[in-house]
């Protein structure tokens, strides 16, 4: 897979995921037309506001709701140097009241399902932004870091690989230091399985590590999963060329029209990614060390190899489109010169079947008593002939003068 190094320095024209006006993003949806089809929103928006509505989480009507049972999965990890335990959290009032155990060093708490009672439970205790808790829960917001005075409130983009396709959900995170709060958007599944396994070995970084390590682990796991997506692209893309080569038909020009949006979106996914790992890590944050600030750099790397890769796939794509089009129009022209091959063959026999086909009274050659042999003479003759010299030209396949030129 190709890499490419970039500088640091990063400018900020690209375009964000879901970025639009703030008061087209805030209209209730729109009513399907009578008897029109469903269009398919290629660029998720964040979820409804009323217009008008105050700021904040406060405003919304299920703040003081409880969520369905199973709807949020709550899970814990308490883990320092010698020491790591998880768990599930079934109560969440009982669990905010116990503090972190003194030998645990760092408290990672991971909410998979958005409610905004949930939600705002947490803003209740930690005491981070009402704006913060509102862009948590209504999906998806832009990949960025915003600082407040006492934590870091991070969104980021997860993309997993589910059989054919890929799906992205967000995650926020609001980082404290020893403590760390992530929320998934939903409870499909994460790609942090291998980060809390190497919490569970004894002497690993991540146990010696702080918090801000362990939130570097997450992201690096969540752009290390981009990879294989991208590496799909290559290997369909490997494919879709060798049957274009061999069998050029309209099913392939739609899979690469539909190869090329995905990785558009990708790549509207990564761009943003991108800018957020850069600013954690050329900017100044209190709970973020120096040696954090390396492990982030060597992300940033990462996520610059997949857009420059996404960049090339797109690329490849797009001349593998004019490829398509060669390939049809050099299967026409092929048809046309067989065509034209058998017109210009029975030219020639057309003419003689046509002189001799007149009624005229008196035509010597009718009454030869080998006429009709020698009719079919001349025609195989000239049949041969014109062979022959469409084969010298390089027109039948022979290697004549247009193969020599």
């Amino acid at each position: 897979m190709p890499s490419a190094r970039r500088p640091k320095k990063e400018t900020r024209s690209a375009p964000a995921a879901g970025s639009g006006d703030d008061s087209l993003q805030k209209q209730p949806p729109r009513k399907k037309a009578a008897g029109g089809s469903k269009r398919r929103r290629r660029v998720r928006m964040p979820g409804p506001t009323l217009p008008g509505a105050p700021p904040g989480i406060e405003s919304n009507p299920q703040v003081h709701e409880l969520p369905e049972a199973g709807a949020v999965a709550i899970r814990y990890i308490d883990f320092g140097p010698e020491r790591a335990e998880a768990g599930e959290i079934s109560d969440l009032e009982a669990f905010l009241a116990k503090p972190r155990p003194d030998w645990a060093a760092v408290r990672w708490i991971d909410v998979a399902g958005l409610h905004p009672q949930v939600i705002n439970r947490f803003r209740s205790h930690y005491g981070f932004h009402t704006l913060s808790a509102e862009d948590a829960l209504k999906v998806p917001q832009r990949p960025r870091v915003e600082p407040y005075p006492d934590y870091l409130f991070i969104v980021a983009s997860m993309v997993r690989r589910t059989e054919e396709r890929f799906t992205t959900r967000q995650v926020s995170f609001f980082f404290y230091g020893p403590t760390l709060l992530s929320f998934q958007e939903d409870q499909g599944g994460d790609v942090w399985s291998g980060v809390r396994q190497r919490l569970q070995v004894s002497g690993s970084n991540l146990r010696l590590g702080d918090g801000g390590f362990l939130l570097y682990s997450l992201l690096d796991a969540m752009v290390d999963h981009v990879f294989p997506v991208v590496e799909h692209f290559g290997d369909a893309l490997e494919e879709l060329e060798d049957r274009i080569l061999e069998a050029p038909s309209t099913e392939q020009s739609r899979e690469l029209h539909t190869m090329r949006r995905k990785m558009l979106e990708l790549r509207r996914l990564l761009w943003p990614m991108r800018l957020m790992i850069h600013d954690l890590e050329m900017e100044e944050f209190p709970n973020l060390s120096p040696n954090v600030k390396l492990y982030l750099r060597d992300i940033h790397e990462h996520a610059v190899q997949l857009i420059d890769v996404i960049e090339t796939y797109r690329d490849m794509a797009s001349g593998m489109i004019e490829l398509y089009l060669s390939s049809i129009s050099y299967r026409m022209n092929e048809i046309m010169k067989v065509l034209t091959i058998i017109a210009t063959i029975f030219i020639p026999i057309t003419f003689l079947a046509g002189v001799y086909g007149m009624n005229f009274r008196y035509m010597p050659e009718l009454e030869w008593r080998s006429g009709y042999w020698l009719f079919w003479a001349i025609c195989g003759v000239t049949v041969a002939g014109l062979l022959y010299y469409f084969r010298r030209k390089g027109w039948l396949g022979g290697v004549g003068s247009a193969g020599r030129g």
